[in-house]
């Protein structure tokens, strides 16, 4: 005997509701689709088609002001739909708290017959899709951020190969960059001396992969990863070619690229904090008001 119930419990469970479609599934996917429309009617009430749902998202807003998860609005929802007919739109969605970073997609919606819900093919969108960096990671890799982000969208887009290369471009021309962070926080540490030279001397070191190897007891207890260099561990993962390698493989080695170099920026910008904080309240206890007090 068929179970009838299994079977629309499984055909329901591929169906997609609109705001996931447009927060989570990346360009190139076509999916059942729930809530692409809402029924539209005349001022007597009777039905005259359906209007595109437009719903409230949730997204990463990347303005100073928000730096975090943000609703964001749609500005041009007015848009009809003929029930089983396609309809191509562009729709652009703002960030409901700054009101300035703005999403847009291109989609394609085909509604079911006589129904609000149907599929949906995402083209694109705008800014890019996939997860938002770092704003600490943007600054520490400076001027190749454009570079960054492409390896970034080859990554989300799962192509391994090329997400590998440009993040070890990115990091070869901006070792100097990096080993300056780490210089900084070395001397706001007060590191030993032979410590800062070998990081100083790793800068003039011309082949990438031996500047990484040089320093790999010289970088400051603050900074490290689970108890590990940082540098020593984008050393082992830059090192290891490209020849025979799956896409598969170089996939799960820029990944974990990203993340080392991601971690790394939050522990170079919370050791300056913790420094700079330290440094402000002995400033308070040693002034005079404090020390009258204490007197007192």
């Amino acid at each position: 005997m068929v179970d009838v119930k299994a079977i629309q419990s499984a055909a329901d469970a591929e169906i997609t509701p609109f705001v996931e479609f447009l927060e989570s599934i990346p360009p190139g996917s076509e999916l059942n689709v729930s809530d692409l429309g809402k029924p539209l009617k005349n001022i007597a009430g009777q039905h005259v088609g359906y209007r595109f749902s437009a719903p409230d998202i949730q997204l990463h807003c990347s303005h100073n002001s928000c730096n975090g998860n943000r609703f964001f609005r749609c500005t041009n929802g007015e848009i009809n739909m003929d029930s089983a007919e396609p309809r191509l739109a562009y729709v652009r969605y703002v960030c409901s708290n700054c009101r300035d970073v703005e999403k847009i997609f291109s989609i394609r919606i085909v509604l079911n017959r006589n129904s609000t819900a149907g599929k949906a093919y995402k083209f694109g969108e705008i800014p890019n899709f996939g997860p938002s960096v770092p704003s600490r990671l943007m600054k520490l890799v400076g001027p190749e951020r454009d570079l960054f982000l492409k390896g970034r969208r080859c990554e989300n887009q799962g192509l391994g190969v090329g997400a590998f290369v440009y993040y070890r471009r990115v990091v070869e021309s901006q070792k100097n960059r990096i080993l300056d962070e780490i210089i900084k926080v070395s001397r706001k540490l007060n590191s030993p001396e032979p410590a800062i030279e070998k990081l100083e001397a790793a800068k003039k070191e011309s082949r990438f992969t031996q500047a990484l190897k040089d320093v790999k007891d010289a970088v400051p207890q603050a900074l490290l990863i689970n108890g590990v260099n940082p540098l020593l561990l984008l050393h082992s993962a830059l090192s290891d070619g490209l020849h025979e390698r799956t896409d598969e493989h170089c996939l799960e080695v820029a990944t974990s690229v990203r993340v080392v170099l991601a971690e790394l920026a939050e522990r170079l910008s919370q050791a300056l904090k913790d420094e700079v904080e330290l440094t402000r309240a002995i400033a308070r206890l040693m002034s005079p008001a404090s020390n009258s007090d204490s007197a007192s």
